[in-house]
């Protein structure tokens, strides 16, 4: 699904990517750790269109197509979804309103029908009541106000509302605690199917042991270092990315 080949790119002039290369099938979720400054959050960056992130080399496809040549709400609408690590607030514009918004802008420019309000109500009521959130917290101003749990909350709602066929989840589990993060991990796993693949970026084996990754790769000062199966986070847990950095 997801191919990105010898990836470079650079933020204001710095090279954070030099030479990435992976691979995420369709169906499969895989993980990406790796110490501060590695380049993970840039990766995702990348992928969705960020601005001020300049790719100077390599490339990426989705299901064959030049990922990078699309701009950010192309990418959208072709089902690649970021998880934000800190969530942004947007004051004024209810959180229902933003969704549906978003999601007939999805449609629209897929050639398909607009959902009907009754529709979006009742899918919203139901998919809220999966994830343990209270429906009046979606009338709330996008994340205004918002506990750190409520915002990923809030993330794997637009998930779920969105069916995105490429997820990428930036250190989603950063400031949960137990019950939020199992809540959120089985909103993601929910979204698990042949179809669908995720990248699952993280510092931490805990994330693993919700949602289990298919397999796991270290990046390091820019580019992917080591890969393997599951066990390759837990021998990250036990003994650090140290040996992976001097590798780098």
């Amino acid at each position: 699904m997801l191919s990105i080949q010898n990836l470079r790119a650079e933020v204001d002039g710095k090279e954070i990517l030099k030479g990435l290369t992976l691979d995420v099938p369709a169906g499969e979720v895989h993980a990406i750790m790796g110490p501060n400054g590695a380049g993970k959050s840039t990766l995702s960056y990348v992928l969705t269109g960020r601005d001020g992130y300049e790719v100077t080399g390599g490339g990426a496809t989705l299901d064959g197509e030049d990922l990078l040549a699309l701009e950010p709400n192309e990418r959208a609408a072709k089902g690649v979804f970021l998880s934000f690590q800190y969530p942004l607030e947007i004051p004024g514009v209810p959180a229902l309103t933003f969704i549906r918004t978003a999601l007939n802008a999805q449609r629209k420019a897929r050639g398909e029908a607009e959902i009907t309000a009754p529709e979006f109500l009742k899918l919203a009521r139901a998919t809220a009541a999966s994830l343990k959130i209270d429906f009046g917290m979606l009338k709330r101003s996008l994340n205004v106000g918002f506990s750190g749990g409520e915002k990923k909350r809030m993330e794997i709602f637009q998930m779920a509302m969105l069916q995105p066929r490429f997820l990428i989840l930036d250190e989603t589990d950063s400031g949960l605690d137990i019950d939020a993060l199992k809540i959120v991990s089985e909103g993601v796993n929910a979204l698990r199917s042949p179809e669908r693949a995720m990248l699952v970026i993280t510092h931490y084996q805990r994330l693993l042991d919700y949602i289990k990754p298919d397999r796991v790769h270290v990046l390091s000062a820019g580019r992917i270092v080591a890969s393997g199966g599951p066990e390759l986070a837990l021998e990250l847990e036990r003994e650090g990315y140290d040996k992976y950095a001097r590798a780098a």
